[in-house]
């Protein structure tokens, strides 16, 4: 009941940042665009806060699942994140009304790799297993 739950969360989560993307492309408007253009940094904060939390999320709903990536041993969800990373960031370069910007892929990144960090750490603190 609980891995169905985090299931869930984790595609509902993906579900609602694929909406904000499709909203920015479109030229949308929503209140949490209004947000982060209040604070100070919100739009980096906004997107490290955001691709940490999908991170986890993808990880705990892949049971933590692993595989050999360039000689290390990584989580699959942490993968599948980072793909989705670069092609929702890369693909601005296509979008006239988008501008890529390397500082947004930077807090993607270190959000993606804190997400992968705290996994790590659930793993190794709860003693989980690793497949």
């Amino acid at each position: 009941m609980l891995y169905r739950c985090v299931v869930i969360v984790a595609t509902s989560f993906l579900a609602f940042i694929c909406y904000m993307v499709y909203l920015a492309n479109t030229g949308g408007h929503s209140i949490f665009f209004e947000l982060v253009q209040r604070l100070p940094y919100g739009d980096k904060i906004g997107h490290f806060v955001l691709f940490m939390v999908l991170s986890s999320l993808v990880n705990a709903a892949w049971k933590f699942k692993t595989r050999r990536f360039l000689g290390w041993r990584v989580y699959q969800g942490s993968l599948f994140v980072l793909l989705f990373v670069v092609i929702e960031e890369s693909s601005q370069l296509f979008i006239p009304s988008r501008s890529f910007d390397p500082l947004d892929f930077l807090a993607n990144l270190l959000g993606v790799l804190v997400g992968t960090m705290f996994c790590r750490l659930v793993v190794t603190t709860a003693r989980l297993p690793q497949v």
